[in-house]
């Protein structure tokens, strides 16, 4: 089944010629006369604004915003003026980024990897009308999980899903909805619970009911006996278990080791207006991911997020996971794993454009793209992996990936996907909306 063309307007995906014949020249005005003694601004030659408002969600892999903002990272590049703001849910972020921060909205901020795709091409959008956006960066790999209510913790659910199988089958023949959720359709933690259930034989679409309930109300669902299962970032899964109201049959990490997890991810015009502020911005995440990653920093890291205004959270709810150590709830203890939230080590910050095609095959999977999609000219158009180069230049990284590709990856179930031919691991693929 090859993947052609997405055949959308010319508005609604900006062509990569586009977006470099209007920003090129500012950005090499800008590089001449911006110097980075120390990795700050030289004195007359700052950002075109003083900051951006940028969403997130009470999700751990939103640290290093969190922590660029708490520690005075992104005033020491050049931008005191800042604002963090909490989101209510996906769909509120997605809202917001369309509003634009010029009508009380957002300018971009902590993401779902393919939001920045959704919204780019109208498909989540009101009236299916575009918002051209893209990815600058990736936040994290791993950590986060498919956690199941205790009700089930006797048959054995693991990274295996199909022991869930005929006990789903049961409960629908008794008359009663099962019930899965996700934070959005189409983002991350739908594509992780879909690939996780339909390895195990488990039709997503047809066998359960897949529901949409925003992250930090997760706990409280289940506990009251709205869901069966569902997938999401941490501190909830360990909160879940914390609580005693449910476990984690996996991480994510399991499923597909140093995945791609959220972006950071701004809107269009907001990025090619102000190049300089945008490079200053990408520099201050750099060094917040940097000091994010180190362990010793962890327990730091979890107060911070626990705070009122960030999380709310016991910092414990948060700290296990952050540091690798996995009370999955159902009597399995593994402590000192390699599983821990990456925000930096292993290109974790890079965003590689092969991941953001595997991440637009599953949902032309999933039926949210048309099997016409050309996956090459849609990330290309929206992952603005140069604007990480530059950065990352300026800011003296030396360890960057020599190509925009990190190859053939390969999932627990054995499954292999090669960014260069979308297509044969689709045909792979036993349960999917195409034929």
């Amino acid at each position: 089944m090859p993947i052609k063309s997405l055949g959308l307007s010319d508005a609604a995906i900006p062509s990569r010629r586009s977006v470099l014949q209007a920003g090129t020249a500012a950005l090499v005005a800008a590089s001449a006369k911006l110097a980075f003694p120390g990795g700050a601004f030289a004195q007359g030659a700052g950002p075109e604004v003083k900051g951006f408002k940028l969403g997130y969600i009470a999700l751990t892999d939103a640290a290093p915003l969190i922590v660029a903002q708490e520690r005075g990272i992104f005033a020491k590049y050049g931008l005191p003026e800042m604002s963090i703001e909490k989101q209510a849910s996906w769909g509120a972020t997605r809202d917001n980024l369309v509003l634009g921060a010029a009508s009380n909205g957002i300018d971009g901020g902590h993401l779902l990897s393919p939001i920045p795709y959704l919204i780019s091409t109208g498909k989540v959008t009101q009236n299916n009308q575009p918002t051209p956006m893209y990815v600058l960066a990736r936040l994290n790999y791993d950590c986060q999980a498919i956690s199941v209510a205790n009700e089930y913790k006797d048959v054995g659910a693991g990274l295996d899903s199909s022991k869930l199988k005929a006990v789903f089958e049961k409960k629908k023949a008794e008359g009663k909805e099962v019930k899965v959720a996700m934070t959005f359709p189409g983002g991350t933690h739908d594509l992780w619970i879909r690939y996780w259930l339909a390895a195990g034989g488990i039709d997503p679409d047809k066998d359960v009911s897949t529901i949409v309930v925003p992250p930090p109300q997760m706990v409280a669902n289940m506990k009251v006996g709205n869901m069966d299962a569902f997938c999401v970032g941490e501190p909830w899964n360990e909160q879940l278990v914390n609580q005693g109201i449910g476990f984690s049959a996996c991480t994510t990490g399991e499923m597909w080791k140093n995945h791609p997890e959220k972006a950071l991810g701004m809107r269009a015009d907001v990025v090619d207006k102000n190049p300089n502020a945008v490079r200053a911005l990408l520099m201050a995440v750099f060094e917040a991911q940097q000091w994010c990653e180190k362990m010793e920093n962890k327990e730091e890291l979890a107060n911070m997020l626990g705070k009122r205004q960030w999380f709310n959270v016991p910092a414990a709810d948060v700290l296990g996971r952050l540091k690798g150590d996995i009370n999955y709830g159902n009597g399995r203890v593994a402590t000192g794993t390699d599983l821990y939230m990456k925000f930096w080590a292993n290109h974790a910050s890079f965003p590689y454009k092969s991941h953001d095609a595997w991440l637009l095959t599953e949902n032309i999977r999933w039926g949210k793209f048309a099997p016409t999609t050309d996956v090459k000219a849609l990330v290309d158009s929206v992952n603005r992996v140069d604007l990480w180069r530059d950065a990352a230049k300026a800011l003296g990284v030396t360890d960057v990936p020599a190509t925009d590709s990190r190859g053939i990856e390969t999932f627990f179930d054995g499954k292999t996907f090669d960014p260069a031919n979308p297509s044969a691991y689709l045909n792979s693929l036993a349960i999917k909306r195409i034929a």
